[in-house]
Protein backbone atom coordinates (compact mmCIF):
# COMPACT_ATOMS: atom_id res chain seq x y z
CA UNK A 1 0.00 0.00 0.00
CA UNK A 2 2.92 2.58 0.69
CA UNK A 3 4.40 1.72 -2.54
CA UNK A 4 0.80 2.53 -4.36
CA UNK A 5 0.85 5.88 -2.44
CA UNK A 6 4.34 7.30 -2.87
CA UNK A 7 3.90 6.03 -6.22
CA UNK A 8 0.57 8.37 -6.81
CA UNK A 9 2.20 11.32 -4.49
CA UNK A 10 4.89 11.29 -7.34
CA UNK A 11 2.89 10.97 -10.29
CA UNK A 12 0.94 14.13 -8.32
CA UNK A 13 3.88 15.84 -8.04
CA UNK A 14 5.39 15.20 -11.54
CA UNK A 15 2.20 17.13 -13.02
CA UNK A 16 2.74 20.03 -11.03
CA UNK A 17 5.82 20.28 -11.84
CA UNK A 18 5.19 19.87 -15.73
CA UNK A 19 2.46 22.97 -15.64
CA UNK A 20 4.14 26.02 -17.58
CA UNK A 21 5.76 27.93 -14.67
CA UNK A 22 4.15 31.08 -15.46
CA UNK A 23 0.75 32.36 -17.85
CA UNK A 24 1.07 35.37 -20.32
CA UNK A 25 0.34 38.90 -18.33
CA UNK A 26 -1.87 40.59 -20.12
CA UNK A 27 0.78 42.91 -21.28
CA UNK A 28 2.89 40.03 -22.52
CA UNK A 29 -1.17 38.85 -24.28
CA UNK A 30 -2.07 42.07 -25.30
CA UNK A 31 1.33 42.52 -27.09
CA UNK A 32 1.35 39.24 -28.84
CA UNK A 33 -2.00 39.71 -29.57
CA UNK A 34 -1.33 43.34 -31.74
CA UNK A 35 1.66 41.16 -33.23
CA UNK A 36 -1.01 38.90 -34.52
CA UNK A 37 -2.80 41.19 -36.01
CA UNK A 38 -0.31 42.91 -37.45
CA UNK A 39 1.17 40.06 -39.49
CA UNK A 40 -2.35 39.46 -40.02
CA UNK A 41 -2.88 43.46 -42.28
CA UNK A 42 0.41 42.90 -43.36
CA UNK A 43 -0.34 39.44 -45.22
CA UNK A 44 -3.48 40.94 -46.09
CA UNK A 45 -1.90 44.02 -47.58
CA UNK A 46 0.88 41.88 -49.47
CA UNK A 47 -2.58 41.11 -52.06
CA UNK A 48 -3.74 44.60 -52.04
CA UNK A 49 0.07 45.29 -53.16
CA UNK A 50 0.08 42.61 -55.50
CA UNK A 51 2.93 40.99 -54.03
CA UNK A 52 3.15 36.97 -54.53
CA UNK A 53 6.56 37.23 -52.81
CA UNK A 54 5.46 38.98 -49.63
CA UNK A 55 2.40 37.06 -49.37
CA UNK A 56 4.36 33.31 -49.23
CA UNK A 57 6.97 34.92 -46.79
CA UNK A 58 3.80 34.13 -44.23
CA UNK A 59 2.90 30.98 -44.75
CA UNK A 60 4.55 28.39 -42.70
CA UNK A 61 6.05 25.47 -44.61
CA UNK A 62 3.43 22.77 -43.26
CA UNK A 63 0.51 25.24 -44.14
CA UNK A 64 -3.22 24.11 -45.02
CA UNK A 65 -5.55 26.41 -46.57
CA UNK A 66 -8.99 25.36 -46.91
CA UNK A 67 -10.50 26.65 -50.65
CA UNK A 68 -14.50 25.54 -51.10
CA UNK A 69 -13.61 22.10 -52.54
CA UNK A 70 -9.92 21.51 -51.45
CA UNK A 71 -7.64 21.67 -49.08
CA UNK A 72 -4.20 22.86 -50.07
CA UNK A 73 -1.00 21.40 -48.30
CA UNK A 74 2.31 22.59 -47.35
CA UNK A 75 3.12 26.23 -48.42
CA UNK A 76 4.17 25.67 -52.14
CA UNK A 77 0.64 24.74 -52.88
CA UNK A 78 -0.66 27.50 -50.96
CA UNK A 79 1.78 29.82 -52.74
CA UNK A 80 0.94 28.26 -55.69
CA UNK A 81 -2.81 28.26 -55.41
CA UNK A 82 -3.36 31.43 -54.59
CA UNK A 83 -1.04 32.74 -57.87
CA UNK A 84 -3.61 33.57 -59.99
CA UNK A 85 -5.29 36.18 -57.28
CA UNK A 86 -2.58 38.80 -57.72
CA UNK A 87 -3.23 38.73 -61.24
CA UNK A 88 -4.32 41.83 -62.67
CA UNK A 89 -4.62 45.83 -61.49
CA UNK A 90 -6.77 45.15 -58.57
CA UNK A 91 -7.24 42.51 -55.94
CA UNK A 92 -10.22 40.76 -56.17
CA UNK A 93 -11.32 40.74 -52.23
CA UNK A 94 -9.49 42.29 -49.25
CA UNK A 95 -9.37 41.15 -45.72
CA UNK A 96 -8.43 42.83 -41.91
CA UNK A 97 -8.35 41.29 -38.61
CA UNK A 98 -11.05 42.44 -36.57
CA UNK A 99 -9.38 40.49 -33.33
CA UNK A 100 -6.76 38.18 -32.59
CA UNK A 101 -6.96 35.60 -29.98
CA UNK A 102 -3.46 34.34 -28.38
CA UNK A 103 -2.79 30.81 -26.37
CA UNK A 104 -1.13 30.62 -23.00
CA UNK A 105 1.96 29.39 -24.36
CA UNK A 106 1.95 32.41 -26.52
CA UNK A 107 2.90 30.22 -29.46
CA UNK A 108 -0.71 30.09 -31.44
CA UNK A 109 -2.83 32.42 -32.35
CA UNK A 110 -6.19 32.49 -34.16
CA UNK A 111 -6.97 35.58 -36.18
CA UNK A 112 -10.47 36.56 -37.59
CA UNK A 113 -12.53 39.33 -39.41
CA UNK A 114 -14.17 40.54 -42.60
CA UNK A 115 -13.57 39.62 -46.14
CA UNK A 116 -14.89 42.47 -48.48
CA UNK A 117 -15.14 42.11 -52.90
CA UNK A 118 -13.32 44.26 -54.92
CA UNK A 119 -16.35 46.68 -54.77
CA UNK A 120 -16.23 47.03 -50.94
CA UNK A 121 -19.21 44.93 -50.01
CA UNK A 122 -18.63 41.79 -46.89
CA UNK A 123 -19.14 38.74 -48.52
CA UNK A 124 -17.07 36.62 -46.04
CA UNK A 125 -15.17 36.16 -42.26
CA UNK A 126 -12.01 34.68 -42.67
CA UNK A 127 -10.24 32.53 -39.49
CA UNK A 128 -6.67 32.01 -39.23
CA UNK A 129 -4.23 29.83 -37.00
CA UNK A 130 -0.92 31.56 -36.59
CA UNK A 131 2.29 29.85 -35.29
CA UNK A 132 4.95 32.07 -33.43
CA UNK A 133 8.14 30.69 -34.94
CA UNK A 134 11.59 30.09 -33.20
CA UNK A 135 12.61 33.33 -35.04
CA UNK A 136 9.67 35.57 -33.97
CA UNK A 137 7.91 35.68 -36.44
CA UNK A 138 4.14 34.63 -36.76
CA UNK A 139 3.28 32.27 -40.08
CA UNK A 140 -0.41 31.08 -40.71
CA UNK A 141 -0.44 27.77 -40.02
CA UNK A 142 -4.12 27.15 -41.48
CA UNK A 143 -6.82 29.19 -43.02
CA UNK A 144 -10.71 28.82 -43.69
CA UNK A 145 -12.81 30.93 -44.80
CA UNK A 146 -16.93 31.09 -44.69
CA UNK A 147 -19.57 32.82 -45.99
CA UNK A 148 -20.99 35.92 -44.63
CA UNK A 149 -24.46 36.34 -43.70
CA UNK A 150 -26.09 39.74 -42.69
CA UNK A 151 -27.57 39.94 -39.21
CA UNK A 152 -31.49 39.75 -38.75
CA UNK A 153 -33.31 42.51 -37.53
CA UNK A 154 -35.75 42.06 -34.65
Amino acid sequence: MKSLYGILVFVAMAGVFALPSSALTIEQRTKLEEEVRAAENAFAKSLADRDHAAFARFIAEDAAFFGRNNVSRGKQAVVDGWAGLFEGAKAPFSWSSEAAVVLESGTLALSYGPVYSADGKRFGTFNSVWRREKDGTWKVIFDKGCDYCEPTKQ
